[in-house]
């Protein structure tokens, strides 16, 4: 009987192992997106140093708070409203190659500090009750920069007030924004303060309807107004996908 214990407890002891490999072997990977940037790209920056990189974004802080707790690049926790997952952007889940940076990527310009959220008016929460929101820091819009750094991936899932393919780099690596300097620049059709049946962001490449909901977001410093759908399209902008001018 003793023998019989012994190789029962012995092949267990083997299960348990085997259990084990498996579930190491089979770990979440969510969408599979991974980078291979090093922290080290960012450790010697002052926060200033990166955000001087970014214009200031359009979106609206609807609610402020203390970020507690960074749990991953796209997941962080505000005092006062809990679990908070960027809207429109997904990085390398624990585990993954990338985790790490996106993550103290996202501590670095977050944690403890004050930021702000524009909480998605089509879909405020996801399935797992977290907040679905922009993250803005310092005014700049955080999910379009971990997109733009090459720290997340673009995640779409309408319904949505936000379009997260606005955020990304085309595909020479430049960013679809068009700079503040161009637009100012580019003659009286386009200035901010003219008036015009089309309006756009100084940082978008989107033009909109004047009455459509994205073309009320934009700031009255950020505002480019044109007189007719080709002046737009002629000065480098695209319709936009919602209320398709």
């Amino acid at each position: 009987m003793k023998l019989k214990g012994r190789n029962l407890l012995i092949l267990l002891i083997i299960l348990i192992l085997g259990f084990s490999i498996l579930s190491a072997g089979s770990a979440y990977t969510g969408t599979g997106f991974t980078h291979d940037i090093p922290y080290s790209k960012y450790s010697d920056l002052s926060n200033d140093d990166i955000l001087s990189k970014f214009d200031d974004t359009d979106c609206q802080g609807e609610f402020t708070g203390l970020c507690t707790y960074v749990t991953d690049g796209d997941t962080i926790e505000v005092d006062g409203l809990g679990k908070v997952r960027f809207v429109g952007v997904n990085t390398p889940e624990r585990g993954v190659e990338g985790y790490i940076c996106s993550k103290r990527f996202v501590q670095k310009l977050c944690l403890n500090k004050e930021v702000s959220l524009d909480i998605d008016d089509s879909k405020n929460t996801d399935k797992y009750g977290r907040y679905l929101a922009v993250v803005i820091v310092d005014g700049k819009n955080l999910n379009e920069m971990l997109l733009r750094e090459g720290l997340a991936e673009v995640m779409y899932m309408p319904p949505s007030e936000f379009y997260p393919y606005d955020w990304t780099p085309n595909s020479d690596g430049y960013s679809k924004y068009v700079s503040s300097y161009s637009s100012s620049s580019s003659g009286s059709s386009s200035s901010s303060s003219g008036s015009g049946s089309y309006i756009a962001s100084a940082n978008s490449h989107k033009f909109h309807y004047t009455t459509c909901r994205w073309g009320k977001k934009i700031s009255e410093k950020n505002k480019v107004t044109f007189k007719s759908r080709s002046d737009a399209i002629s000065q480098g902008y695209e319709p936009c996908k919602v209320c398709q001018p």
